[in-house]
């Protein structure tokens, strides 16, 4: 493993920063604390910065030489919604908020590399350090995208990573093409009409309705998507009535919609949309059909892809640089990945057995309470980072 010496000199102080990003998380738009942190080092370290884009956004400026080129690294900073199980010194000081996907990680990963890109300048060009507010639900870099990253910050690729727990601590993962879904959102609400349900004929009954539609949409992944293609339809929350002597007036069913890409998902709304009406209309009843696409799936460009793999592979050997599994999972740093070319990878968080005396017992897992980061990633994230740089902006 080619791990940068500095970077490994400076690791201990660097997990220290880590560990107090994890011990008061923020929420996603909310990381004030967080963001001041981040601009604070970057300004001692002699970085320009920007602060504002996205609300607590910070963007790093780190030029050498003369060259136009220019590369961007993203990171998370925003926290889950939920309680901490650990009680080790650095766990959460915030009751129901807890730094559960490691993006304390991911943001100290990226300070590590600022940190020597700062005092090393070995390239030419122009790095952009994006420290990226509220991956969690609230795309954060939609909202960047919109107040202007890339018309201010004009960058030719943008490259993102994310810890992957499972994976043994040393291996990468990247692949080109697909690699975390869409996250989309629907509602729809059967409106009948209500009566004694001793006497059914006469009122109209939304919850055989609810129960058709169901079904039902599980044909459109067997039967309307290609065999080949990644589509899922969950129903995850129905709800109706009051009273077991009492047919109600209305059911709602809520749920999601993950696929690996923009053409799928336009065909799983449209036939879900017409599902939902005709079938209503097949029972006479009347419906209203919500359907939200919150981000797209993440796409890594073929080149992009390929180089990075490259890098990891002279950092670490071929046999760690394993593919990149798609998942269901969503990650908005899709939307840069639709603006710019670049590619998003993961870095092995582990097993969980870097967790000191104190967790809470459950697995290290993403988005469970007894998660912590591995501060072992930090010389190697970080190095991967420098490396990409380096290999991207040759003087």
């Amino acid at each position: 493993m080619k791990l940068i010496d500095s970077i490994v000199t400076q690791a201990a102080d660097i997990a220290r920063l880590r560990r107090e990003i994890h011990a008061h998380p923020e929420l996603c738009f909310q990381e004030v604390r967080t963001a001041d942190l981040v601009a604070s080092k970057l300004t001692e370290w002699g970085i320009e910065i920007h602060r504002g884009l996205g609300t607590t956004g910070v963007v790093g400026i780190v030029k050498n030489g003369t060259s136009k080129r220019a590369i961007g690294l993203r990171a998370d900073m925003d926290a889950l919604p939920m309680q901490e199980f650990n009680t080790f010194s650095h766990t959460s000081q915030y009751p129901g908020k807890m730094h559960a996907c490691g993006h304390d990680g991911h943001t100290a990963m990226l300070l590590a590399a600022a940190q020597h890109l700062a005092t090393q300048r070995n390239f030419d060009g122009t790095v952009y350090l994006i420290f990226q507010p509220a991956e969690e639900g609230g795309g954060g870099a939609r909202e960047m995208i919109k107040e202007g990253l890339f018309e201010k910050f004009p960058m030719d690729a943008v490259y993102g990573m994310h810890n992957w727990p499972g994976m043994d601590v040393g291996k990468f993962a990247v692949s080109p093409g697909p690699v975390m879904a869409s996250s989309n959102e629907f509602k729809i609400k059967i409106h009948g009409k209500g009566g004694h349900a001793a006497l059914p004929h006469n009122g109209l009954d939304p919850v055989p309705v609810a129960c058709q539609l169901v079904q039902g949409f599980q044909t459109i992944i067997s039967r309307n998507k290609k065999p080949i293609d990644a589509g899922v339809i969950s129903v995850t929350m129905i709800h109706a009535g009051e009273a077991t002597n009492v047919i109600p007036d209305s059911c709602e069913l809520q749920g999601t919609v993950r696929t690996f890409s923009l053409e799928v998902l336009d065909m799983i709304e449209q036939r879900m949309r017409e599902m939902t009406e005709h079938t209503c209309a097949a029972f006479g009843v009347r419906c209203e059909f919500e359907f939200v696409r919150n981000y797209p799936p993440t796409i890594n460009s073929a080149p992009e892809a390929a180089f990075a793999r490259q890098v990891m592979v002279d950092m670490v050997g071929e046999a760690n640089v394993l593919l990149q599994e798609p998942t269901m999972g969503a990650e908005d740093f899709s939307f840069m990945l639709m603006a710019k070319p670049g590619c998003y990878c993961f870095i092995a968080n582990g097993s969980g057995a870097h967790r000191e005396m104190g967790h809470g017992g459950g697995p290290c897992m993403l988005h469970n309470p007894s998660y912590d980061f591995n501060d072992d990633l930090i010389p190697l994230g970080a190095s991967y980072w420098v490396r990409l740089v380096e290999a991207s902006l040759k003087p």
